[in-house]
């Protein structure tokens, strides 16, 4: 192997300089690292491609040269020659990429770009590799050398430094940020009301129907699973109304019997029943001029439905054992769980009180339709609860990310919230292991569960690439094993028992079918 030249090597120390200053954005230290080694090695194209720590899939983070913005849309395979330099964590040169069967024809064939030659690195920090930076066509129609390699090898250990640094400085900004956030929003929440976080955009785009929802003074129906978050999103309808700054009153039907329901909601007068010693409000006059959120609405008696009407119509009422009228300003904001319209067939609810409640209806889409939120909420819980438990939590290993992603989230919102706070109790810092999340395995995603038609039709419709019987054995082998693996929370001793297997073959097996759990 040649020495470095002295011209590569000021250049080299050159770029280490500017590398080592401070980058607070991460894209342009990716794409200064780039352009530097495209300058060191003289190629056509480079690209850094990262690893999804959760899935352990690959995309462009960053991509120079003439189709650089085409690609980033671009998915890529961990059976790609990427995808090996991250399993085996080792530099590989191509240059006939034609010869070598790891070579994928996705991004040639979508773009145009024809690639001939190509050298890829893995980027590792702290013995995990966070990406791959691969050079693409040598200058001049060369090849790929050693003496490339070594350059770019010199190169990558103060670039995987820079890259943590302005890692630990971006994650400390989106803290910051987080926290400022927190403040703001625990500032701006008036007494009583939930902070509401928001990060699908199912939920995004539903917030911009609240808010001119919120505008009116029209009743709303908010229908949806139970545990979903009704509540949450009554409470953005009051604060986002011109009553904000007045009484927004809670009553849950479903918790009331029905002797009593009458005189929570409109008041008694003293003498009215036997323990009636004195006269009290009801809810409807307590929240006169705001707000009353009324849950499970569904839950209110047949027999006690004329008198709800009758204050949605006419915004009068008398309270029990009185017959002064009395009169109020409220909005009313119902919810169910319940199929109100099945009631209303069955005789159970009142059709002409369904129709005023049902004035401006919303549903509250259940948590495995906005699966975005499901992260945002867990780390919300988890820093709730962890104090709460006197412990100190990092966050979620790689399996309690996808262990929460597939599972279906039967009790919604509320179980998600049960499971975070019983796994603080139980577990163990740094990281919530999936484990310690106790999810049930009946209740996962549907699909889920293993389909052989889906992976042969998978297999069968691919119009490229290798459709050979062996292929097809390893891509079934490969779900089937991860399949035990999630219902054994990873742990490759009891997958191995199921298996019929020993261990040492399961932790084999990770490797050869680029099975990542990095736990």
């Amino acid at each position: 192997m040649n020495p470095v030249s002295l011209e590569k090597l000021k250049t080299l120390i050159e770029i280490n300089s500017e590398i080592s200053s401070t980058y607070s954005d991460m894209h342009a230290l990716l794409v200064h690292i780039l352009k530097s080694a495209m300058r060191l090695v003289k190629c056509e194209s480079s690209s850094f491609l990262s690893v999804n720590r959760v899935d352990s899939t690959l995309k462009f983070a960053v991509a120079l040269g003439p189709k650089g913005e085409e690609v980033k849309d671009i998915p890529v395979s961990m059976n790609s020659i990427a995808g090996w330099v991250v399993d085996n964590h080792q530099h590989v040169i191509i240059n006939n990429v034609n010869d070598d069967s790891r070579y994928s024809m996705l991004v040639q064939n979508k773009t145009g770009y024809v690639t001939y030659t190509l050298m890829a690195v893995p980027l590792d920090i702290g013995g995990r590799c966070i990406g791959v930076l691969e050079l693409i066509n040598k200058a001049e129609g060369q090849k790929f050398t050693e003496d490339d390699l070594k350059i770019l090898e010199l190169f990558t250990v103060p670039a995987g430094i820079a890259y943590e640094s302005a890692e630990k400085i971006q994650a400390q900004q989106e803290q910051i940020s987080i926290l400022k956030q927190d403040i703001s929003v625990k500032n701006s929440v008036p007494s009583g009301c939930h902070e509401f976080i928001v990060r699908s955009p199912a939920i995004s785009d539903l917030m911009v129907v609240l808010k001119k929802v919120a505008a009116t003074n029209s009743s709303v129906l908010l229908t949806g699973e139970s545990g979903s978050g009704k509540e949450l999103f009554a409470e953005q309808i009051y604060l986002n109304s011109s009553r904000a700054d007045r009484p927004f009153v809670r009553v849950n039907c479903a918790a009331l019997s029905e002797t009593l329901m009458e005189s929570e909601l409109f008041g008694h007068v003293r003498g009215a029943f036997t323990s009636a010693d004195a006269a009290r409000k009801g809810r409807f006059e307590t929240a006169d001029g705001g707000t009353i959120f009324l849950d499970e609405v569904g839950e209110i008696p047949l027999a006690l439905q004329p008198k709800l009407l009758r204050v949605i119509q006419d915004k009068q009422f008398e309270r029990v054992g009185s017959s002064e009228t009395i009169s109020v300003d409220v909005r009313i904001i119902a919810a169910t769980n319940r199929n109100l319209e099945e009631m209303v067939r069955e005789g159970k609810f009142r059709e002409d009180l369904y129709f005023r409640l049902n004035v401006m209806p919303i549903r509250v889409p259940p948590l495995r339709e906005r699966s975005e939120d499901i992260y945002a909420l867990a780390d919300f819980f988890l820093k709730k609860y962890e104090r709460d438990v006197r412990k100190v939590f990092s966050g979620f290993s790689n399996s309690a990310l996808r262990a929460m992603h597939d599972y279906r989230w039967p009790g919604n919102v509320r179980e998600l919230e049960n499971s975070i706070a019983r796994a603080c109790i139980v577990g163990a810092p740094p990281l919530i292991q999936s484990g310690d999340l106790h999810l049930t395995a009946g209740d996962e995603k549907p699909g889920s569960v293993l389909d052989l038609d889906e992976i042969a039709e998978d297999c069968a419709s691919e119009t490229e690439g290798d459709r050979t019987l062996k292929t097809a054995m390893n891509k079934f082998k490969r779900a089937y094993v991860i399949k035990i693996l999630e219902q054994c929370s990873w742990n490759q001793t009891k997958a191995g028992k199921i298996l019929g297997i020993q261990r040492t073959y399961v932790s084999r097996l990770l490797n050869e079918l680029h099975i990542r759990d990095a736990e």
